[in-house]
């Protein structure tokens, strides 16, 4: 007859003692005692006659982190297996389903050599979707509500629903409609699901924003979120762009590689830049959709040719940007933004060397192919980071002169290009340390000018005269007033 293991791991089912499975009854009567995770369960009730009944509920009275509490109640489940009689350690709903307990108990177990038994239980889930009338598939993603309130952005597709698990106190639903709200509309209808596999069950419908506005929230309590409307996650647009790629997609979009989405991307930055500068969030928002287009496609294309996959990208960026950040995601006690930036610069040069990139230097990753103003301002920002610049704003005032009087005394076409080419690398430098982007001064003002000279061919065109006949009086007046009714909006 094979001896009994170890430790037994019960789950007690959603609740209603009617759901403890015969495998768990027999279990629960032919053991001496039990160790509940909590007796704050329905099931409790109905369990066997002369069962001794032990909980770990005053570890939660005693502990205010609940990760301080698992790894007690781990740790005394594994002394307890050790004795001869073994333990039988019982939780709510299944064993291994929404219980951080069990999976770390059979881990270390093993290790430990001792043996284990999982008596299934019927989980939350089941019953949840009875409640719900919903089935969970194709597709639904499972989300603790402790991990979730921690978060800043949910951590799943929008045009898929949830299901956030164990929002059990009006507290923690107020932290997560915050995370949740991040994407989904305040009046977002969702479901409250309480005491799901119990004779209490009940839906409750309502907007995001009043979630944590229930009276009835409990140990019980789980949160349905329908989704948003379809095609609004990142995984659907992935999957529009690889259907383009498909031999059953597009002859255009098929063809494309690297090289002949070059000019897309640059156009696309530079439209998002123009929406960015006209301050309209309508035309950003297209221009941005536009944008990912293009890395999209990219990334598609590298994934066809076993270059990269998206995936890859992601995982890329989001390394670096964890590394960079060692005052948010480390130990550094960073305050100061300037301070920051000059951390961003020791850590670059560090990934170099680790690298084997030696030979690059702090401005090798400033592509040359950006506009010249835009690479001017970049080189002396990184050289500002690490201290070569004026100590004070009256260096860069005295060098401007300097420039100016190199170009008036220039006299060869030559010599005039070159000095030009210095005032504009001083002027750069002179926005930098008034805080201002010169590329986008420069195009505020190339907007300004072409508001004002198309002012002048809209008055020309008026008068039915051609332009190149209005004189120069005559233009200045058209000139000065559209640049008062600029001044004036």
């Amino acid at each position: 007859m094979p001896s009994s293991p170890a430790i037994t791991l019960l789950g007690l089912g959603p609740g209603d003692p009617k759901h403890l499975t015969c495998e768990a009854w027999e279990a629960l009567e032919s053991a001496g005692e039990v160790w509940l995770r909590t007796a704050q369960h329905p099931a409790v009730a109905g369990l066997p006659d002369g069962l001794v009944v032990h909980s770990f509920d005053s570890y939660y009275d005693e502990e205010d982190d609940f990760a301080v509490v698992y790894e007690r109640i781990v740790a005394e489940v594994l002394r307890l297996g050790a004795r001869p009689q073994g333990v039988v350690y019982a939780v709510p709903g299944h064993p291994l389903v929404a219980e951080a307990t069990g999976p770390e108990i059979l881990r270390r177990a093993a290790k430990l050599g001792l043996s284990t038994r999982v008596v299934e239980g019927l989980s939350f889930l089941e019953p949840l979707w009875t409640a719900l009338g919903e089935d969970p598939l194709p597709h639904i993603c499972i989300v603790d509500a402790l991990d979730l309130m921690m978060a800043h952005h949910p951590p799943f597709p929008p045009s898929h629903p949830a299901l956030i698990a164990q929002l059990h106190s009006r507290e923690v639903a107020a932290e997560v409609k915050l995370t949740l709200m991040a994407v989904y509309p305040d009046e977002h209808l969702v479901r409250l699901v309480h005491a799901a596999g119990t004779e209490g069950k009940a839906v409750e419908e309502l907007p995001l924003h009043a979630i944590d506005q229930s009276e009835r929230i409990g140990l019980l309590t789980s949160l349905y979120l329908p989704p948003l409307e379809a095609n609004t996650a990142f995984e659907d647009f992935q999957e529009l762009i690889a259907h383009l790629r498909a031999p059953e997609g597009c002859p255009w979009d098929r063809e494309q590689d690297h090289q002949t989405l070059r000019p897309n991307l640059i156009e696309e930055a530079f439209e998002a830049l123009a929406a960015i500068d006209a301050d309209d969030p309508a035309a950003l928002r297209e221009e941005l959709g536009d944008l990912l287009l293009q890395i999209v496609l990219h990334a598609q294309i590298a994934a066809e040719y076993g270059e990269f996959t998206m995936s890859d990208v992601l995982l890329g960026i989001h390394t670096k940007l964890v590394r960079r950040h060692p005052h948010v995601f480390g130990d550094a006690d960073i305050q100061d933004a300037e301070k920051v930036i000059q951390k961003w610069e020791r850590l670059k040069e560090a990934e170099r060397h680790a690298n084997g990139d030696e030979a690059k230097g702090l401005l090798d990753g400033i592509p040359a192919a950006m506009p010249a103003l835009a690479v001017a301002d970049a080189y002396q920002k990184r050289a500002a980071r690490v201290g070569f610049e004026w100590p004070e704003i009256k260096g860069v005032w005295d060098k401007l002169e300097e420039e100016l009087g190199e170009l008036r005394a220039a006299e060869t076409p030559e010599a005039r290009e070159e000095e030009i080419g210095d005032v504009l690398f001083v002027l750069a430098n002179l926005a930098r340390w008034f805080k201002v982007d010169p590329e986008t001064a420069l195009r505020q003002t190339n907007a300004k000018f072409y508001q004002r000279f198309t002012a002048i061919e809209a008055e020309a065109q008026r008068q039915g005269r051609a332009l190149s006949d209005m004189t120069l009086e005559e233009m200045d007046v058209v000139w000065n007033a559209a640049k008062g009714h600029s001044a004036g909006r």
